[in-house]
């Protein structure tokens, strides 16, 4: 039920998932189930080809985020974040409520022990035809090196397990590409990555490399930061297009390809979509749920903080 075009966008790229999904994947569809019904109904869908749990609430998007979650406990997302919690699905996407979703990952699921801040990261695209992974696009805006540290660790699994990329290029999104460059918080996280053995740090990146593929995997910089690199990007992926630039790099950066945002180190797969997504935004979201499944990524974070 999440999302500005619930639950129609929802059920209809459900709909528009199955057929990229392994055989032995399921979609659970929480929500109205008269309306899930009614739509699938007029796609033609047969209705036993999901799971549909039915809930009566839904938390607007003007709703307080934590109070919202504590009273609608009937909702779409505070249901389904019960069944994640207790193991009954396995990944849990939305386009709902991003403060709910959050308060969903941090108090029903709950960071891994000895993750200090979980991150959202965006897979971005980039000239020489593989994605990168930015981190953090927005949750944690005042980083300490520490954190951003770690972001650098689960970027690099989450790269390696989920992108298929080996030996995934780790840096840090700065001014300049000298050691010596950037602030206090940039130098000590420098410092901190560099001392991890477990990482493939290759030192600094500058913003006019970040979609170039020539440098870095994955790029770690604060949520403030991140968050205006994507905004910058969405942005000149739509003056591209109404300017009539139509080319494979472009349409990588619509988001309607990459579907969601993962919340990265909770103790379960957690994908949070635009409020905006269409079904197809919405397919986009589920498969890279399933990816996030299939890639074992949270067993694999768990051991390497179990390992710290």
């Amino acid at each position: 039920m999440g999302g500005d075009f619930a639950p129609e966008a929802a059920v209809k790229g459900a709909v528009m998932a199955l057929d990229g999904l392994s055989a032995d994947s399921r979609i659970v569809l929480f929500g109205d189930g008269k309306q899930i019904r009614e739509i699938l109904a007029a796609e033609g869908c047969a209705v036993d080809r999901f799971d549909i749990v039915p809930t009566a609430e839904v938390i607007e998007m003007g709703d307080h985020p934590a109070k919202a979650f504590q009273a609608k406990t009937d909702s779409s997302i505070v249901v389904g974040f019960g069944h994640l919690a207790k193991g009954a699905i396995d990944g849990f996407a939305s386009a709902g409520s991003t403060g709910a979703m959050m308060v969903g990952s941090m108090y029903a699921v709950k960071p891994i022990e000895g993750v200090i801040r979980p991150t959202i990261s965006s897979s971005i695209p980039t000239v020489s035809g593989r994605h990168a992974l930015l981190l953090d696009v927005g949750l944690n805006v005042d980083c300490k090196p520490e954190v951003l540290a770690q972001y650098g660790l689960i970027g690099s699994i989450y790269a390696e397990s989920v992108l298929g990329i080996e030996r995934p290029r780790v840096a840090v999104l700065n001014i300049g590409e000298e050691e010596a460059k950037g602030n206090a918080q940039s130098k000590a996280t420098h410092e901190l990555l560099k001392a991890d053995a477990r990482i493939n740090f290759v030192g600094n990146v500058e913003g006019s490399h970040i979609f170039s593929g020539k440098v870095a995997d994955v790029i770690v910089c604060d949520g403030f930061v991140g968050n205006t690199v994507l905004k910058m990007a969405e942005g000149l992926y739509r003056i591209n297009r109404a300017m009539g630039c139509d080319n494979a790099f472009w349409e990588e950066m619509n988001y309607e390809n990459i579907g969601g945002t993962p919340v990265l180190g909770v103790n379960a797969p957690v994908i949070i979509g635009h409020g905006c997504s269409s079904p197809k935004a919405i397919r986009s979201m589920i498969r890279s749920t399933e990816q996030c499944i299939r890639a074992g990524l949270t067993d694999r974070l768990r051991r390497a903080f179990k390992e710290e």
